[in-house]
């Protein structure tokens, strides 16, 4: 029984490798035609006024999942001190390029080990959904573990049900896993944050998707 357990965990966490290699692959393969899908107008982005407008100048943020830094990072960097996380390495070479006051580390955004209660905000736009869902629990738990409190987190989650979807996208395989907006909700309460909003907003880089956005607050309590 032991033996088969551990079979199965290797198994698993050999599936979940797989499908980060498609990630990891397929967007540093897409990095320069992706940054010319993102525009600084779009929905999604302007949603990022409501970190300026609550939160200090300087205030400490972390952007999980940054891509090539455009235009999120560099939206941020305006306002914050800003850390940018992606673990595709042409990514990372394109934002320390395109925003050079920021600062970037190339890692795994569910492999965090950053000091606990450091950050005032965490940001992550169109990256969770890109982590198998079964580990999105653990990823929340661990950024609520970095937030000072009441820090906040504005999250892009999916709005519904998908558990794996790898189809070619811009070019290239892509892969998808995410639950849906009920689901999400009850997840980021679970983890130990007070949602301040949610709303659904369309994809600006994907014609005819669109995602859950959440601002949650750091649960005191």
């Amino acid at each position: 029984m032991v033996l088969r357990e551990q079979l199965l965990e290797n198994n698993k966490r050999q599936t979940c490798m797989d499908e980060k290699t498609i990630v990891r692959a397929g967007y540093d393969a897409i990095a320069a035609k992706y940054l010319k899908t993102r525009s600084e107008d779009s929905e999604d982005v302007q949603l990022l006024q409501e970190l300026v407008q609550r939160l200090p100048k300087g205030a400490k943020v972390l952007d999980a999942g940054c891509g090539a830094g455009v235009p999120v990072t560099r939206y941020l960097i305006k306002f914050f001190d800003v850390t940018g996380v992606d673990f595709a390495e042409e990514q990372i070479r394109l934002a320390r390029q395109l925003v050079p006051g920021a600062h970037f580390l190339c890692q795994d955004i569910t492999q965090l080990t950053l000091a606990d209660n450091f950050f005032d905000a965490i940001c992550s736009y169109y990256a969770i959904i890109h982590i198998p869902r079964q580990e999105h629990k653990e990823l929340l738990l661990n950024f609520q573990r970095m937030l000072k409190p009441p820090g906040l987190a504005l999250l892009c989650l999916g709005a519904d049900d998908l558990e794996k979807d790898i189809h070619v996208y811009h070019g290239t395989r892509m892969y998808w896993s995410h639950y849906d907006t009920e689901t999400n909700l009850n997840l980021v309460k679970e983890c130990g944050f007070a949602i301040i909003w949610s709303k659904v907003v369309a994809d600006s880089t994907s014609p005819g998707a669109s995602h859950l956005f959440v601002l949650a607050q750091k649960d005191c309590a």
